[in-house]
């Protein structure tokens, strides 16, 4: 992937390589957020085979199907390689094709996979076997070397872990608690729930302290919810009733004879005008004589 990232401007390469972290970081955790991450490296550099290949692992992970299917073929033609193999395989059962799977199985490239590769492609298999119905079929298939080895591999947990849960699909249910068991012992970091299925066997019933603490929490939120609406409620009914039995009581209350409103307002009597110095008589007998003339 360096040699690649490098016949990129320095800038660009930068920018990818960061995006393509963010994906390898995220991918387990938060496969959404490393889905976002692997757009934007694709928008940049599309052509790099190795960016390519890592927006299949981030559709993959977001069960995109299609769209994983398709990045993987592009890695593959730029590469040549064949690992993708087993995976573009399972995409084609994602999509609901687990036949086109099992044709994938029986191609010439499946016999230039490596060990692990070829491990991969006898799990794909036997889900297709599944998804078809064939659940015997599907025993059969993990029916393997690497399977009755004692040596751990990085694919052991998942091998028999896959045996077990099949052998338990089958109704085989002491057989499968046994192997559930040997997948525990050979999963160091954890990739599977082995211990989950076999306590689920053993009929162990886990409860989660944080959950219940939670639910009881909301259910008392919730109840004094209620409870404090109630007293709301009722609260807003007493001061309506009072407001009511107020306003009934001021209406029918008699009015005393001394503040009852006057008949006329003291604005409506003009106040007095003063004296003048000329009498008014004089100012009517200059009208009359001018009348008269």
């Amino acid at each position: 992937m360096r040699q690649e990232l490098m016949s990129l401007p320095k800038t660009l390469a930068e920018d990818v390589a960061r995006n393509l972290v963010m994906v390898a970081q995220l991918i387990d955790e938060d496969p959404e957020r490393a889905y976002a991450y692997s757009r934007i490296a694709l928008r940049l550099a599309s052509r790099v085979a190795a960016v390519r290949e890592a927006a299949g692992f981030a559709a993959y992970a977001t069960q995109k199907f299609a769209e994983a299917l398709a990045e993987f073929r592009a890695a593959r033609r730029m590469t040549g390689s064949v690992e993708l193999w087993p995976v573009m395989a399972d995409c084609e059962r994602g999509l609901g094709r687990p036949e086109r799977a099992l044709a994938m199985a029986g191609e010439p490239e499946v016999q230039k996979l490596d060990k692990a590769g070829q491990v991969e492609m006898r799990l794909v298999v036997a889900g297709a076997r599944r998804d078809m119905g064939q659940i015997d079929a599907a025993i059969v298939t993990l029916q393997s070397p690497e399977l009755a080895s004692n040596s751990v591999q990085p694919w052991t947990a998942r091998l028999r872990y896959a045996y077990a849960d099949a052998l338990l699909a089958a109704g085989r249910e002491d057989e499968a608690r046994e192997w559930f068991a040997k997948a525990l012992e050979a999963d160091k970091d954890g990739s599977t729930d082995a211990s989950d299925r076999l306590a689920e066997l053993d009929g162990v019933e886990f409860v989660d302290a944080f959950d219940e603490e939670t639910e009881e929490t909301e259910e008392t939120e919730e109840t004094e919810g209620i409870e404090d609406g109630r007293r709301v409620a009722e609260v807003a009914e007493v001061a309506e009733a009072v407001e009511n039995d107020a306003d009934v009581a001021v209406a029918d209350e008699p009015v005393p004879a001394d503040e009852a409103a006057p008949a006329t307002e003291a604005t409506a009597t003009p106040a007095a005008e003063p004296a003048t110095t000329e009498p008014v008589a004089d100012e009517r007998g200059g009208d009359e004589d001018a009348a008269g003339r």
